[in-house]
């Protein structure tokens, strides 16, 4: 796709963070989650790009941004690193749509930051304290990280992606390798197992409150078939949410993006039009 051949590079508090952008007319922002970067975004981008000013990023430690392993990647880090991207940027207001643990940045970011958004997305976001899922957890453990560094190799890689879809019959080739570039060296894979241990659920707990008095207009779209963060996540979001809809599509599994781009766009289109 046109957008993937020409990255862009912007130095942030000191490192340099990998984008894409293309288009015209308000900035939609595309935040991914841990185990994907940009990428993931691919089959969104099509039913945007002739509407909207598309930003896809690499948060830090992230596909193509730099990895420090001796700095923060928590969540709240990556909002506020967000916040100072924008604003280099020049970006005044735009749509913001999440995924994972980049719903997790957000969530932060929209109660920091309420008046640079028009709308926020969510989808098969993490919240609250329901996560990190196990694996995450024994991430954080110095010992388990030297195993995972020592065997995580592509097949292991590759049954935790399958078991993130809904349409198993997406999991090509292309799609692996996208999601194992990164992995393929060992400072990518440091990378990913430093924002793994970086990852603290204390960084949404604590803005609860501010959650349930959030006045940004909030979409959140559930994958019914998520297998590794659960229902109820989505659900207390759109209880809590003064201002928000929910979308469930019970064909997506975790990867939605690779089961169902066409009806996660649609939603997405329809609901920052309105």
């Amino acid at each position: 796709m046109e957008i993937f051949n020409k990255p862009k590079v912007i130095e942030i508090q000191g490192n340099l963070i990998n984008f894409f952008r293309e288009g015209k007319g308000e900035t939609v922002l595309f935040v991914h989650g841990i185990t994907t970067y940009s990428f993931i975004w691919r089959k969104i981008v099509p039913y945007f790009q002739d509407k909207y000013d598309l930003i896809l990023i690499d948060l830090l430690g992230c596909g193509d941004s730099d990895k420090p392993l001796n700095e923060d990647f928590s969540l709240k880090r990556q909002a506020h690193l967000i916040k100072d991207f924008c604003s280099k940027l020049e970006i005044t207001k735009f749509h913001m749509v999440c995924h994972d643990v980049g719903g997790g940045v957000g969530q932060i970011f929209a109660v920091n930051y309420p008046n640079l958004l028009y709308d926020l997305t969510l989808i098969n976001t993490v919240a609250y304290n329901f996560w990190p899922v196990q694996p995450i957890i024994a991430m954080r453990t110095p010992i388990i990280r030297q195993i995972a560094m020592a065997t995580l190799d592509f097949g292991m890689f590759e049954l935790i992606v399958k078991r993130g879809l809904y349409h198993k019959t997406q999991l090509t080739d292309e799609l692996m390798g996208l999601f194992w570039k990164p992995m393929k060296n060992p400072i990518g894979r440091k990378g990913f197992l430093h924002f793994a241990k970086c990852l603290n659920n204390k960084n949404l707990t604590e803005i609860e409150n501010e959650l349930r008095q959030l006045q940004v207009h909030t979409l959140i779209i559930r994958g019914e078939a998520d297998v590794y963060l659960s229902a109820s996540i989505s659900e207390k979001l759109h209880v809590e949410i003064p201002n928000s809809q929910i979308f469930k599509i019970e064909t997506g599994g975790h990867f939605i993006q690779e089961d169902e781009p066409e009806k996660i766009s649609k939603a997405i289109l329809n609901f920052i039009a309105n």
